[in-house]
């Protein structure tokens, strides 16, 4: 194999496991936000874990972000704004690349 089958394989590889590490920390981001609707919902136990189900869910409706903003902003109504929903979105998401990049 030549040298630059090595490097051309070794990039793949490297972004194969980038998306994966991105999608990941996007699944866990929508999961801490499902959780943290879940209770200004008023939902515990298994009832909150199935409300952040819903959440990771969401996200597969369309490309971006934009689905599970609007999910869990109707859910919510009043409870939370715009705001502050995107700025949890924001936190909860450098908390799961935190998360995963500790391993």
């Amino acid at each position: 194999m030549s040298t630059f089958e090595e490097r051309q394989r070794a990039f793949e590889t490297k972004f194969a496991h980038d998306q994966e590490m991105v999608f990941k920390a996007v699944a866990r981001r929508n999961k801490k936000l499902g959780l943290w609707a879940a209770g200004l919902l008023s939902k515990t136990g298994a009832d909150a874990e199935a409300y952040a189900m819903e959440v990771i869910r969401a996200d597969f409706e369309e490309a971006g972000h934009e689905d599970v903003f609007r999910k869990v902003a109707a859910d919510l109504g009043n409870l939370a704004d715009e705001p502050t929903i995107r700025a949890k979105m924001a936190a909860f998401l450098a908390e799961a690349k935190a998360e995963l990049s500790q391993g």
